[in-house]
Order: C-alpha cells, then structure tokens, then sequence
C-alpha cells in the first residue's frame, strides 16, 4: 500500500474513532450534567436526593470517556490538540471547575448537615461543565484563527460569538432532555410525571435551538454552504433534517403516551444523528477550516501503536459500562430515603 494511502487512512480512522469517544461521552455524560441541572429546579430535599441517588454509581465512569477523548486527541493529532487548548483556555476551564464543584459536592452533600450549599455546588458546577463544552464545541465549528503552521494567533474572546452562544445554550437544552428521559427510566410516581414535563419542554427549546443553528451556520459559514448546497452532500443534507423531525416527533409521541424506555431511546438516536451530521459538515477538517485530519496527524507509526492500545482498551471499557448499567438497573425511590 503507499505510503500516502496508508497514512490517510489512519486520519480516518483516529478520526472516527473521536468522534465515537465523543459520542458516547455525550450520550453517557450528557444525562448525568442533564440531571445535575434539573436538580436546581427539585422542590424538595427528598427528590433531590434520588435525582443525585440515580447518578451515584455511574457518573464517574461516564467521564473517563471525555479522558481518553483527552489523551487520544493528544496522541493522534498533537497539532489540533496544542491548538484547540490555546484558544479555549476560558470554556475549557469553566469546565474543568464545573466538574471539580460538582464531584466535591457530590461526595460533601453526603456527609453535611446542610445540604444548601452542595446541592447548589453541584447543580451550578454541572451547568458551568455544559456551558464551557458547549462554547468549546461551538468555537471549533466556528473555526479557529490559526497562522500557516496551524498555531494559534487569535484573542482569547474569540471563542465568545452569537453563534457560539446559540451552540451552548442548545447543548445544554439537549443535555437537560436526555437526562429528563433518563430520570423519567429511573423514577416513578409524581416525580417521574414532572419529568415527562420537563422533557416535553426541553424537547421544544432543543428543537429550537438545532433550527437556529441549521440555518444560522449555511448563511455565515462560506465553508459550511458550499458542502451543504453541493451534489452529492445536498441530497445527504436534506435527509438529515428530515429523519430529525421523524425522531423528534417519535420522541414526542412517545412522552406523551408516557412511555418509559423509549423516549430514552428516541433521545440517543437524535443525537446519534446529530453527531453524523456534524461529522459529514466538518470532515476532513479537525479545526474548521484550518487545519484538516491529515496535518494535524502524528506519525504513522504513533497511531498504529496507539490503535493497538486503544483496540484492547476500547471492549474493556465498553463491557465495564454495560456490565456497571445492568447491575444497577432499575428504580430509584423515596424508600432510599427510610420513607415508604
């Protein structure tokens, strides 16, 4: 095989292999933060505490995935790596110190007599990690200035734009309906009732949010119109929105019959079609539109070493994520609570 083949090759499959980690670290951890924002809105101690109960013994394991999204973006493509934390320092941080005050309150809430205080530290500290992914992520869609050699040479307020803020805002929407679905699989009774709700409103704002950024991205995006109105990708694109409204609606039906799993499923799908929307605007291109895949690559022999570490790892934490959601399957209640 050439050489050139060879190594384009690897892009592509370090870069597929990103965006599964991606992925699954939103689908995981995005209704664990869902979950730590809704806690803010719980009208008592009680239903608090079964909010944070039902997170108790996955949401650290939901977060390695973001680590190894960490450590493989380093390894593989160093350049996009060095470029990406140069110009999020802000949002990157408002994450880190989201996740800090949300497991020191997670842990703290447990032992203290007032509860005020933590149970605030956790809901803020999960609303401040979706905030700082959601510019990070709408920062990088917008494109980074970068000089010849892929360096950064913008402002650190770069990442602050209209576009930017309408991307974060509707992840967090996003985040607050996959955990509503998630509270609704893991509650019962009255407060599995106010969760229908607060799925039907988030359903609505999410859909929102995805029609702005639809149309708002094509119109001041040079990079993004001339991939969505070329053939073949205008055919691809068109049916995107199109299953989207099919699976929202679905998803919609699906609350409003009260079901119990589906509207969980219906969720993941949304955002399963989402990241492959997102994926097919943006490839070849890891810092749109900048720098692509294939300059920011290290070595062929880098990633084939770290594909054969990452083949081994990759089951492994996928079996421990099954086997950790099956054994704590089932309903949390007030029970837990000494309460009958």
């Amino acid at each position: 095989m050439d050489l050139t083949i060879l190594d384009n090759f690897l892009a592509q499959v370090w870069f597929a292999i990103l965006a599964l980690f991606l992925f699954l670290y939103v689908m995981l951890d995005g209704f664990d933060l869902g979950v730590g924002i809704l806690s803010l809105t719980a009208s008592s101690e009680e239903r608090r505490g079964i909010l944070m109960t039902s997170l108790s013994n996955v949401w650290d394991a939901n977060e390695t995935w973001l680590v190894l999204m960490g450590g493989a973006l380093f390894g593989a493509f160093p350049l996009a790596y060095s470029t990406i934390l140069n110009a999020l320092y802000i949002p990157i941080l408002t994450m880190v110190f989201g996740f800090i005050f949300r497991a020191v309150a997670f842990e703290f809430r447990e032992h203290s007599e007032s509860k005020v205080f933590w149970n605030s530290a956790f809901g803020v500290g999960s609303f401040l990690a979706a905030l700082g992914q959601g510019f990070s992520l709408g920062a990088v869609l917008e494109g980074i200035h970068v000089d010849k050699a892929g360096h950064f040479i913008g402002s650190t307020w770069d990442f602050l734009s209209p576009q930017s803020v309408v991307v974060a805002l509707t992840l967090i929407q996003g985040y607050v309906l996959i955990g509503s679905t998630y509270l609704i699989l893991k509650t019962e009774g009255e407060l599995q009732k106010t969760h229908y709700r607060t799925a039907k409103i988030a359903t609505v704002t999410t859909l929102l949010g995805a029609i702005a950024i639809t149309i708002s991205t094509p119109i001041f995006f040079d990079y993004t119109r001339e991939r969505l109105f070329d053939a073949p990708w205008i055919y691809i694109f068109a049916t995107i929105p199109l299953l989207g409204v099919l699976l929202i609606w679905q998803l919609w039906k699906s609350i409003d019959r009260q079901k119990e799993v589906a509207p969980f499923v219906w969720t993941i799908l949304i955002f399963l079609l989402t990241f492959i929307g997102l994926a097919l605007v943006v490839f070849p291109f890891i810092i749109p539109t900048q720098i692509t895949i294939y300059d920011a690559a290290a070595t062929p022999t880098s990633l084939v070493f770290m594909l054969v570490f990452i083949g081994v790892l990759i089951p492994i934490m996928l079996f421990y994520n099954i086997y950790q959601y099956v054994v704590f399957r089932g309903k949390v209640t007030s029970s837990y609570y000494g309460e009958s």
